[in-house]
């Protein structure tokens, strides 16, 4: 093969962010910690090679065959069909003689090393090699310079032999995390991390440092290590995925509710629902989406905060059948638990939503779920972000639910997420006739026009109602809003149908 030959990694998310794969004939490095999934990265790489006729080599300096067969079979794979090479110095160099009590030179013992792996390269002639890995031949080496020399005979070893090879290092045996000098002798440098979080399950993330030649999808990619390999998603870049729809508002099935917002929130926008506990958030987004499912319109809920059994009972009784749209296909709800999932993987979700499923609405219940799954905030902003454009270029509606702390008073949000929602809905307690009642006004639109008045809202076994503006309402912007009019405009709840 010549090195513009593209080879496949074996790993369809690592294929997305090489733009396709490898450059065959080329010498990579694939580091990281271990337990970062380095080891299991190796072996689907070489079972690609295997699954399209290819000799492969597997080259272990650090585990034995019996531990590399069992690493495999977690995987359901079997290693029959590679070219192992596992070197045991005692056995491979001093022979018959191991047992004496003599010392032999490290540099005879690394010399003989790299001879013994050529020989074996020569055998199998193989096109794909892994050498697992370069923290052994640092500690045969002893001395940093004729370790790199080493690893340069090595690659000009390769080089006249049309193969594709790992490299794996641990990073264990240097001084350093990182090997700068190892880093230039490589066409390519894939980084695995292995994170500890202080709660929740490890998260794990990838990048590539580098790869000559090549547009790869830079920055950090998270993965999860499930049976059969790395499931890596790939950075989204919302630009990269657009298609065309009709610009058109989305009814609700409530007609003054689509008043404040012009008719409805138009696709292909985000629309924040705010305010305290209690006023309704939840209740607004499923109404839009059983309007949705009755249209035909498929939909997605992701719940972080309530119990989806609860989710349903609760719109039950208000006159939201969407079990039957859960039985139909046309609804989708999942759990997530925030401890258990990387924003990298739930995003992934969403798309595989969108565009295999064809949702055209999707529900975020609540953002502080969103918000645990990603502690560091900066960070939150720029992932809410791209997710956002990207539900936008598909022409998604998206509805963002965002609970307040504190129910009267000045209320705040963990996040500030006001400027990357299209619209922004919303909803209050107020007092009046010593009853606490409900307000819903919008904050802004930038899908079109909007109503400037605030209405009341109520919702009752029959769904939810928005009434008359509260011409005689003060102090909303406040967060302590009060009604100094009549009793004539307020609602009272209506009989069961």
């Amino acid at each position: 093969m010549s090195g513009n030959t593209i080879i496949s990694t074996g790993n369809a998310g690592l294929n997305t962010i090489l733009k396709g794969g490898l450059p065959a004939s080329r010498l990579y490095l694939l580091e990281g910690a271990p337990g970062a999934g380095k080891t299991t990265l190796a072996l689907q790489f070489l079972r690609e090679g295997v699954a399209r006729g290819e000799p492969v080599l597997y080259i272990t300096l650090s585990e034995t065959k019996e531990e590399l067969a069992v690493v495999a079979a977690s995987h359901g794979w079997g290693i029959d069909d590679f070219a192992i090479f596992e070197f045991d110095s005692a056995a491979e160099i001093l022979g018959d003689t191991r047992d004496q009590s003599i010392l032999h030179p490290w540099e005879m013992e690394l010399s003989e090393t790299i001879k013994l792996i050529q020989d074996a390269v020569d055998r199998v002639k193989p096109t794909r090699v892994v050498f697992d890995s370069l923290s052994e031949m640092r500690l045969l080496a002893q001395d940093p310079l004729r370790y790199r020399r080493q690893v340069l005979a090595l690659k000009q070893f390769f080089a006249g032999r049309s193969g594709t090879v790992l490299l794996v290092d641990d990073m264990t045996g240097s001084e350093t995390s990182r090997d700068s000098q190892l880093h230039s002798l490589c066409h390519g440098v894939i980084t695995l991390e292995r994170l500890t979080l202080d709660f929740g399950a490890a998260r794990r993330r990838l990048q590539v440092q580098k790869l000559r030649g090549v547009d790869f999808i830079a920055g950090y990619h998270d993965f999860v290590i499930r049976k059969g390999g790395l499931d890596v998603f790939p950075r989204l870049i919302a630009a990269d995925h657009h298609r065309d729809y009709a610009d058109e508002p989305v009814a609700s099935g409530v007609a003054e509710l689509d008043a404040l917002l012009g008719g409805g929130p138009m696709r292909g926008t985000s629309t924040l629902v705010t305010g305290p506990a209690g006023t309704g958030k939840t209740t607004i987004a499923l109404q839009y989406v059983h309007a949705a499912c009755e249209r035909g319109e498929c939909a997605t809920i992701y719940e972080f905060d309530e119990r989806i059994g609860t989710l349903l009972t609760r719109a039950t009784a208000f006159s939201l059948d969407l079990r039957k749209h859960l039985d139909s296909g046309c609804l989708r709800i999942e759990q997530i638990n925030p401890a258990e999932i990387s924003p990298g993987e739930f995003a992934s979700r969403i798309r595989g939503e969108v565009e295999a499923r064809g949702a055209r609405m999707i529900v975020l219940d609540s953002l502080n779920g969103y918000i645990a799954a990603m502690p560091q905030e900066q960070q939150l902003i720029l992932q809410m972000h791209e997710l956002l454009s990207h539900l936008s270029q598909q022409g998604v509606v998206t509805f963002l639910i965002n609970p307040q702390q504190g129910l009267l008073g000045n209320m705040t949000s963990n996040l500030n997420v006001s400027y990357v929602a299209d619209a922004v809905l919303l909803l209050r307690f107020f007092e009046a006739g010593g009853r606490l009642r409900k307000a819903i006004s919008v904050i802004k639109n930038r899908g079109g026009q909007h109503e400037d008045a605030i209405r009341e809202l109520r919702i009752d076994p029959r769904g939810v109602r928005v009434g008359e503006p509260l011409t005689e309402f003060k102090g909303v912007m406040t967060g302590t809003p009060e009604y100094r009019g009549g009793d004539d405009p307020l609602m009272e709840d209506r009989l069961e149908p």
